[in-house]
């Protein structure tokens, strides 16, 4: 299979993430992978085999659960993945699920599964039960042979607003940190978070709220720099000529140094606008990017020439 974008960087391909992996990625060949499915129940892409469209929630759990069998196949041994999932909300509107509160006939977006209108379909879920598409997804990959090391919170301070009255606006969704094995490469250096900040909503014994300058662990030592905590707070990031399902930076940068050594290998079977690549580069890593849409994979190509050329980092 030819890449649609090949560099000394990295390399793009265009289709279908399963046959991507098993035809052309070895065993043990990535340090890292950085995968955001589509989310159930949330958009027809309009192209044929996507993720996303299946009848039911388990259905979407076993289809994700046989891509990263695949994915485990490719993953060093010492490799991890760090998987970001919205959650869904079943819906009575002609579709299975919404995200944050907003159904696609609310925007526009006609949806299909196999010319079956899922509003039809019995899910088991009521309308306006949350479906918790993450856990789901999290606990199968656990029960497939997958260490659940942890779930992070990426916390948004600019959330879709949302025009529900009966529960919180969401804010939030997960990234959750998968192992192959027990022990694994896991640059934690790399991602320390700065003391003085994290400081701020510490309330240590015997001490001056007005004087703290630094952070401190649980052996009592305060230092410049701690252990980066679990809950991320980064604000989503628009991109002009992509989907809105975007990636932004500050999300990737610490997957990709924790996760991957430099000069290592990142693979996001989800390429979508190209931001792990573009992420990867400027971390000096390399990147492998599949996506099933071809204007996916050009505005991905694009964004990625024009940033390494004005960059010129390696």
């Amino acid at each position: 299979m030819k890449p649609y974008y090949n560099s000394a960087h990295g390399r793009i391909y265009q289709g279908n993430a399963l046959d991507v992996m098993f035809q052309e990625m070895p065993p043990k060949s990535v340090n890292t992978v950085i995968a955001s499915p589509p989310y159930w129940g949330l958009r027809d892409y309009g192209v044929d085999g996507q993720i996303g469209l299946e009848k039911t929630p388990e259905e979407y759990v076993e289809k994700i659960v046989e891509i990263f069998q695949e994915i485990k196949r490719v993953l060093r041994d010492d490799g991890t993945v760090w998987l970001n999932l919205g959650d869904s909300y079943s819906g009575s509107g002609g579709w299975a699920g919404c995200k944050e509160g907003v159904s696609l006939s609310t925007t526009n977006m006609k949806a299909k599964a196999n010319d079956v209108s899922i509003k039809s379909l019995d899910t088991g879920l009521k309308p306006k039960d949350l479906v918790g598409i993450p856990w789901r997804v999290a606990f199968a990959l656990q029960a497939d042979g997958w260490y659940l090391r942890q779930d992070i919170v990426w916390h948004k301070p600019n959330p879709m607003p949302e025009s529900v009255t009966d529960r919180c606006t969401k804010a939030h969704e997960y990234l959750f940190l998968l192992s192959k094995n027990q022990k694994y490469y896991y640059g934690a250096d790399a991602i320390k978070e700065d003391a003085k900040e994290i400081a701020k909503y510490n309330v240590r014994p015997n001490s001056n709220p007005n004087t703290i300058d630094r952070g401190y662990e649980a052996d009592g030592k305060t230092y410049e720099k701690v252990n980066k905590r679990s809950v991320w707070t980064i604000s989503t990031q628009p991109f002009h000529g992509a989907h809105f399902a975007v990636f932004p930076e500050k999300l990737v940068e610490p997957c990709v140094l924790a996760g991957c050594p430099e000069g290592g290998v990142v693979l996001d079977p989800f390429f979508g606008s190209g931001t792990t690549g573009l992420v990867a580069y400027k971390c000096k890593r390399k990147f492998i990017g599949v996506d099933l849409n071809p204007e996916y994979c050009e505005i991905a190509k694009q964004r990625i020439i024009k940033h390494t050329l004005q960059m010129r980092l390696w």
